[in-house]
């Protein structure tokens, strides 16, 4: 059941991304046309930059746990599975605790930016925690999501990033490894 709901929030956090990008084509067409009618466009910028930064960390997690961040799985090849095991910890190890970091760094700039009322500085004055949100979320997510393979590594699990590109290997889409 829990593997069930963390699946769904990483694929819900996709989704937003998906969302905010979709949602930064309209503006920026929506800014073309206002400037062809005239109209005064500047606080659409500071929006699709706040949006910009919302797909980024929001899909992260997705991404991770889809196989889609880059790898060098060079060495990894060449190595017996045992070995390749090991690494795949040792990695995953590092990597909790180098992402656990970006995420207590977003959660506490997010946090004194709501404790000090930061407001932003572009034309568009707004708290700047509420963008900042989308960061300390995403970090979150993906501190969850690499804490969630190395205990699958742990117990003797293949990593689900392995496994996604493996499936898409297995139906002829290299189009990942390019």
């Amino acid at each position: 059941m829990l593997r069930r709901w963390l699946d769904r929030i990483y694929l819900a956090a996709g989704a937003v991304s998906a969302a905010f990008i979709a949602l930064i084509c309209v503006l920026m067409v929506a800014q073309s046309i206002m400037r062809e009618l005239g109209l005064r466009t500047g606080a659409i910028n500071d929006i699709v930059a706040w949006f910009c930064a919302a797909a980024a960390f929001l899909a992260m997690a997705h991404a991770f746990k889809h196989g889609d961040f880059v790898r060098v799985t060079l060495l990894l090849e060449k190595l017996s599975p045992r070995r390749c095991r090991q690494l795949e910890v040792v990695s995953l190890a590092i990597g909790s605790v180098a992402v656990g970091y970006l995420m207590w760094a977003a959660c506490s700039y997010t946090y004194e930016s709501w404790e000090f009322n930061d407001i932003s500085q572009g034309l568009l004055p707004m708290p700047l925690w509420i963008p900042q949100l989308s960061f300390a979320l995403g970090s979150i997510l993906l501190w969850v999501a690499v804490v969630d393979e190395f205990i699958i590594v742990l117990r003797g699990g293949v990593p689900t990033f392995v496994r996604a590109v493996e499936e898409r290997h297995a139906k002829g889409d290299f189009s990942s490894d390019i």
